[in-house]
């Protein structure tokens, strides 16, 4: 007979299968954790920064994730690592749209990573379902507006500043975990205020943003805790230095593209408190790890 825990983790993780209103019904449906793979039509991200900056060898690479069981690929025109300057607002849209378009094109569904409102007016008229806003709406406060009157969901990330000056900001008090709820729920209300209905919020925690190593492992943690906000959890840690500083060695971090293993343990931690998407590198290994941990937790039968 399962324990109380498990069986409270059970019912937490189905709980968590409601995503938030808006999205296509194929991806409303979910019976497990779903999947968001990452393409950084970028020069300069951190793991795959200048692979597919030409279009057609993104939408080839966002179609190879797809196949590869990514239920929402995340298109992004602007890094967002440690130390990296913004580019200009043409240079974003010149760089997502030929590939938001592409895809959607070909059947798949596609979120836009982006902290511009005009950015995500222009990728939600290509066919993107979803806003990815890593600020939260404090990048620019015509953000969460705009996406309300784009009428799909909109992801509220914790953030505290720019990539160029966000190390500085990671201070926080005894619970990092309470900090950073209520700075998404500071956060969530704006943009509520701002029009956007809570049924169409997601909330991430911000691993890597103004945080260290120590804060992504609490926050980790404690997500159960960010769970019972009541919001679809997204979460991204593929890849990050955290994962790279946990493994390294004498000669140093382990390298990015060998944090893999490391990225899908932390996707079966969330999944199983409760996350509602992971957004990783690797889509394959994700995959059959939130579908191991769904299926565990189906096969557990209530001890009253």
């Amino acid at each position: 007979m399962p324990s109380a825990d498990y069986a409270s983790g059970r019912a937490t993780y189905a709980a968590s299968m409601t995503g938030p209103a808006g999205l296509p019904p194929e991806l409303s449906r979910a019976d497990r954790c779903l999947v968001m793979g990452i393409l950084n039509v970028t020069p300069d991200s951190f793991s795959d920064g200048g692979r597919f900056a030409d279009a057609d060898a993104a939408v080839a690479h966002g179609i190879a994730l797809r196949d590869a069981g990514a239920d929402i690929v995340d298109v992004g025109g602007e890094s967002t690592r440690p130390g990296a300057e913004r580019v200009a607002p043409a240079q974003e849209v010149d760089r997502i749209l030929p590939v938001v378009a592409g895809l959607v094109a070909r059947g798949v569904p596609v979120s836009i990573d982006t902290m511009r409102p005009e950015t995500a007016t222009r990728a939600v008229a290509a066919g993107a379902v979803l806003v990815n806003d890593v600020s939260g709406g404090l990048a620019d406060p015509r953000m969460a507006g705009t996406v309300a009157g784009l009428g799909v969901p909109y992801v509220v990330m914790h953030w505290r500043a720019h990539s160029t000056e966000m190390a500085t900001w990671a201070r926080y008090g005894d619970d990092v975990v309470a900090d950073v709820a209520a700075e998404l729920a500071t956060a969530v209300q704006g943009a509520v205020r701002a029009g956007v209905p809570a049924d169409r919020i997601v909330i991430d925690p911000g691993l890597g943003f103004a945080k260290e190593a120590e804060h992504n492992w609490a926050l980790l943690a404690g997500l159960d805790r960010l769970v019972a906000l009541g919001f679809p959890v997204l979460v991204g840690a593929s890849r990050k230095r955290f994962l790279g500083e946990l493994l390294a060695t004498p000669a140093g971090p382990r390298p990015v593209d060998e944090r893999e293993a490391a990225t899908a343990a932390v996707s079966v931690m969330v999944a199983a408190a409760g996350a509602w998407c992971v957004r990783v590198h690797d889509v394959a290994a994700t995959r059959d790890a939130v579908r191991v941990v769904a299926a565990t937790l189906a096969a557990g039968h209530d001890p009253h």
